[in-house]
Parts: structure tokens; sequence; C-alpha cells
């Protein structure tokens, strides 16, 4: 009996949603909105969910086969809700006009120029949408942030809200994401947690209730954590730091591990043991990338400095510059071992993803890789699984953040070291008669290639220059190849050779 009352108030908590809840609009069809709002449609059926944005070519692709990126078992979830309660469209104003709650995802690019430049976060996108949202209001509406702010943006974008308001009520929300590429799609069905922040105010407390109840489809009550709006905004930017920094922390291990013949991998092992510590993020390589952790970690930076504090921000300063020396010990390494030079000697590159079970490539290491190589005249050939060559020619064309704006907005000029790049179909033809290979993706595929067909098509003699330590060096000098793995103890070619060119 009491088993049946449950469901019976279940269903009653379900319904009452609904009521409450008509509508859901995400403006932004990118890496976080597609995903987010498919699964939202997934786990709530009966609500209307649509994404929308300026970009028609990029929706198109939503309304299409061919999603516009790739995430594994995402077109699983489209397919099943798109045309039913999961729409996208260009018609933004329409839609958010209609809507209950409004997601936001913009542009939140690093400034080029003016106060802050090289370090804030530009928040014109942010600014342009909520007078949209002000200006196309008929009803009452919950504004959620869904991109990674700078602390107290919600505040601002209030005070835009309110003074555009014509009598209708906007409660904000931060609501940061915490997906990680590759496994977004399982980090939505079973998340860590879900962080909603809002006012302290019973208008506040409301907002939040509903949001809460929409992830209460499926994320269990105690997995969905409220927070002032600050705490909520500054949660996303120090999760971010966090992570980057264990990153950068192992990754300075790493060079003390080939200087001393220590194993980076055995010593990662043991202190990931400490159940205070963990595994998880302690793996080296040559850097972190992605679209999320330098920008939020410069804009982390500039808010210590703006609230003086410069030694906080001189100690995120420092995670950026680890991954920066990283990057360059890696190529320095490279140059070093192949006889000091690379001019004219064809590099393979395996990967150029910032991570394996993704297309994306912002901030990917391999463009800095790539870029110092082409510095000493390389010729590079380039194999990945899920990069296109127009979006490598287009990486390695772009100044520092041109990646980060809207690409109408990109100013590039046409790549002139194109002569030195190509790009291949597959590992065996990007190895082919090249002198040294470097795996800067950490793709399952490149563990298990036929090495030894490699080998003999290498001229010689051969190098492997593992990035990601994906490879079983000492099989690999069995064959006959001369490998540096990042953090391994250094093959005998490599010992009295210099860290740096």
């Amino acid at each position: 009996m009491h088993i049946n009352q449950n469901k019976d108030n279940n269903k009653q908590t379900v319904k009452r949603v609904l009521v409450k809840m008509v509508k859901i609009c995400y403006l932004g069809a990118g890496y976080v909105g597609g995903p987010t709002m498919a699964v939202i449609a997934l786990k709530c059926p009966d609500v209307e969910v649509v994404v929308v944005d300026i970009t028609s070519a990029r929706i198109n692709a939503w309304n299409s086969k061919q999603l516009p990126i790739y995430e594994p078992g995402l077109d699983d979830v489209v397919k099943e809700c798109r045309g039913r309660n999961l729409f996208f469209s260009t018609d933004i104003e329409k839609h958010i006009g209609e809507a209950d709650i409004v997601f936001v995802s913009v542009n939140t690019p690093t400034k080029t120029q003016g106060l802050g430049a090289g370090k804030a976060a530009d928040l014109t996108y942010w600014e342009s949408a909520a007078r949209m949202i002000a200006d196309v209001a008929k009803s009452d509406k919950i504004v959620v942030e869904k991109s990674t702010v700078p602390v107290k943006t919600a505040e601002a974008i209030e005070k835009i809200l309110i003074h555009n308001s014509k009598g209708i009520n906007f409660q904000i929300l931060s609501n940061p994401e915490f997906l990680a590429e590759g496994t977004a799609i399982q980090d939505l069905f079973n998340p860590d947690r879900v962080l909603i922040g809002g006012r302290d105010t019973p208008e506040g407390k409301k907002a939040v209730q509903t949001l809460k109840e929409v992830y209460a489809h499926w994320v269990p009550e105690d997995r969905i954590l409220t927070t002032n709006l600050w705490s909520a905004e500054l949660s996303k930017l120090a999760a971010n730091a966090f992570l980057a920094q264990r990153i950068s922390s192992v990754n300075a291990i790493s060079a003390l591990c080939e200087a001393t013949g220590a194993n980076v991998s055995e010593v990662a092992y043991a202190v990931g043991k400490d159940a205070r510590i963990g595994p998880k993020f302690l793996n080296a390589s040559i850097g972190f990338g992605g679209s999320c952790f330098q920008k939020d970690i410069l804009n982390l930076v500039y808010i210590c400095e703006c609230n003086g504090l410069p030694e906080v921000a001189q100690y995120w300063k420092s995670v950026i510059q680890i991954n920066d020396y990283q990057k360059s010990r890696f190529v320095n390494r490279i140059v070093s071992s192949m006889f000091n030079t690379v001019a004219n000697k064809k590099i393979a590159m395996l990967g150029f993803a910032f991570k394996k079970d993704t297309g994306d490539t912002r901030e990917t290491p391999a463009i800095d890789v790539c870029n110092g190589l082409l510095g000493d005249k390389a010729n590079i050939c380039i194999y990945d699984p899920q990069v296109t060559q127009d979006q490598i020619e287009r990486d390695l064309a772009m100044n520092k953040f041109d990646w980060d704006h809207p690409t109408h907005l990109q100013l590039m000029s046409p790549m002139a070291v194109k002569k030195q790049v190509t790009v291949s179909s597959d590992a065996y033809s990007a190895t082919k008669d090249a002198h040294g290979v470097c795996i800067v993706t950490e793709w399952d595929e490149f563990k298990t290639l036929d090495f030894t067909r490699i080998y003999e098509g290498m001229q010689k003699p051969a190098f492997i220059f593992d990035g990601r330590n994906v490879v079983n060096p000492e099989k690999l000098r069995q064959i006959g190849f001369i490998v540096y793995s990042i953090g391994k103890p250094l093959d005998l070619w490599m010992k009295d050779m210099p860290a740096v060119a």
C-alpha cells in the first residue's frame, strides 16, 4: 500500500511539473546545447525542447543525418526525440518568446583587445542575448546561464533584463555544465552532480525548484545541488582550474621522471592510490586542450587580479605556464633527437583532436606541436579519424583566440605553410616514408596499429614520439624504433641529449 501511494505521488509530481513548464528554449546549438537538450527531451518526453541558433548551417546539420558534432551515443538520442519533442530552429525570437525557461549558452570568448585583453571574458554576446530576451518576452521567464561565465555575470544580466522588462518578471539561474567531451551523453545520463544557483528570495527559490524538477525526472535528488548564484558561477571556473592543475602537476613530475629515470605512470599510479588524491586526471601527456581549461583559468587569473589577489592570480597562471612548457618540451625532444633538425623531414602526426572520441580541436595541443615543427621547416602529414582537412587547415591558420569567436568573425589569413602540411585518410599512409611519428591524441585505434608494418615503411632511423603514453615503448624498441614516451625512462639514443634543443 505504501509503495502504491509513492507511485501515485510520483505521477502527481510529474504532472505538476508539466503544468508549470510547457516549453524549454536553448540558445546556442553547440557542444553543450545539442547533447544537453537531447537528453532532457529524452528523459522528459512530455516537455517541448527547442534549440535555437543564428547559424543556419549548424541548425540544418542538427536536422540532418550528419550531426555537426561527434559524440558517442548522441545520434541515437537525437534520432529518438527529434521531431517529437526536440526541435532545432533559427527562429530565435519566436521560440524564446514562447518559452518558460530559456537556457543561454552563447560564446564567452577571451577578449583580444581593450581592458583585460588576453585574460578577461568578452560578454558581448551574453549582453546581446539578454537584451533580445527582454525585447521578445511576452511572459515571465526563467533565464538560465549555461555558458561558463565570470562570477557576478548574473548580476549584470539581471540589470539588463530588469531595466528592459516592460513589466515582465525574470529570474536568473546559474546551471553550469560539467560535461566531458567523448563521454557527454553518459555524463548527462548519470551526472556526478547537477548544480543550480539562484537568488535567496521567494521568487528565486521557486525558480530553482522549477529547474530542479526538470532534472529530477532522472537525476537522484541528492545529486542536485543548490547554491547561491555566485557560488554556482565560481564553482564551474574552480572545477576546471582544479582539473587543469592536476594535469599540469603530473606533467611537471613527468619532466623530473625523465631526468631521473623514474616512470611517470608508476609514480602517478602510486600517488593515485592515495584515497585523498584519487587516480583521475593523473595521466601525463603533451598538455591539456579543449575550449574550457585555458580560457577559464585566464578568466580566473583576471578576476583575482581585479580583486587585489596577485599571488592567487600568479598561482593559477603557473598552471597554464606548465602546460605551455610541456608542449614546448615535446617539440624540443623531437628536434633534438632527430639530429637537431627536422627541416624537410616528414613527420607523421597521429591525432589532431584535443582528446579521443571527439572531433573538437579547440586549443588542442596538436596546434602548438605542429607550429613548433613547422617553425623548423618540417613537412607534416596528419591523420585523425574525426577531424577534417578543412578544420585542420583553419586551426593552423588561426591566431591565439580566433577559435573562440563565431566563425564569421574569425579573422584568418590563408595558411602560409599549407605546402608543408598534408592530411591523410589513415595511419599507414600518414606514416609512409616518415622520419618520425608523433602520437598526439589517444585514439584507441592507435593502440592496435601494426607497428611492424609502419616501421618497414619509414625512413631509418625511425622515431616514435608518444605524447599520450598509449603504446608500449619496449615492444616498439624491439621492432627497431627509437622511442620517446613522456615521463618514461629515456631511450639510450636520447639519454645524453638535452631536453631543450
